[in-house]
């Protein structure tokens, strides 16, 4: 690439393969540009998310849009970040990365193959369905929580889960970033399933969701009077995320894979 090229990056999260877990956009700049020309970048992108770092060594500036909007915390796109820096020969792999976000400090760990982020743990408080909640997901629930972000609904079995097929306009309306849908897992190799459904920020469903493990892993871990909980997120692409719960924070683990190198055109 030319000296002043900007490298664009498209990174497969919480999967050890290509065209599985959750596909990230990756955007290393050489100093923040306007946010409308951030917002048009991951519009392009068209992810879920796209990250975009500013920094060098193992300390970066780390922000998250979606194609519509900034959000608070990404645990995908983090991963995936990690991944590239590590994998790119940007950041010591004997060391872990720091991110300067908008959720604060958030770390990353490499362990071979395995890369783990340090965030912070989410409680999920027992509350009434909101209305409309429970219809526009067609199920109906064993219980229903608020954390930070999202919404969570457990329902009884993994085939309700799966069947799930969301009205997302009418979910779209409900105040929250994200409704989390989750269950015990009938897997041996897992402990629960889950589903993330965010059609107010452009995503009908989310293929696997970092930041939803940050309540998740707690709320089972809890059921299951573990320490550590490991997830399957059940969309069409499928992840797998570990959580290691640490009291106030939660270590995310999981794997990521490079899928396209590219560069950006010059912005007006």
């Amino acid at each position: 690439m030319p000296d002043d090229s900007v490298p664009l990056f498209l990174v497969d999260a919480f999967t050890p393969s290509p065209f599985a877990g959750n596909p990230a956009g990756i955007c290393l700049l050489p100093h923040w540009f306007e946010e409308r020309q951030l917002q048009t970048i991951a519009m392009e992108m068209n992810q879920s998310e796209t990250a975009f770092l500013v920094g060098e060594g193992n300390r970066y500036d780390l922000r998250w849009f979606t194609p519509t909007s900034e959000v608070d915390l990404c645990g995908h796109a983090t991963l995936a970040s990690a991944h590239l820096l590590w994998e790119e020969g940007l950041a010591d792999g004997d060391q872990e990365i720091q991110f300067e976000t908008r959720s604060g400090r958030l770390t990353a760990y490499r362990r071979e193959d395995v890369y783990e982020l340090d965030f912070p743990a989410d409680v999920v408080e027992e509350t009434s369905p909101l209305d409309g909640l429970l219809e526009a997901l067609g199920v109906s629930a064993r219980f229903v929580g608020r954390a930070k972000f999202d919404l969570l609904v457990e329902v009884g079995t993994e085939a309700e889960l799966l069947q799930i097929a969301p009205d997302f306009r009418r979910l779209a309306s409900i105040p929250t970033r994200g409704v989390i849908v989750t269950c015990a897992s009938e897997r041996p190799a897992f402990d629960f399933l889950s589903r993330f459904f965010a059609p107010a920020f452009g995503i009908d469903e989310d293929p696997v969701t970092g930041s939803a493990h940050c309540c998740l892993g707690p709320f089972w871990a809890e059921r299951l009077n573990r320490e550590v909980v490991r997830g399957y997120q059940a969309s069409q692409r499928g992840g797998v995320v570990s959580v290691r719960v640490r009291g106030p924070r939660v270590l995310l683990g999981g794997e990521a894979v490079t899928v396209l190198r590219g560069e950006l055109p010059p912005l007006a």
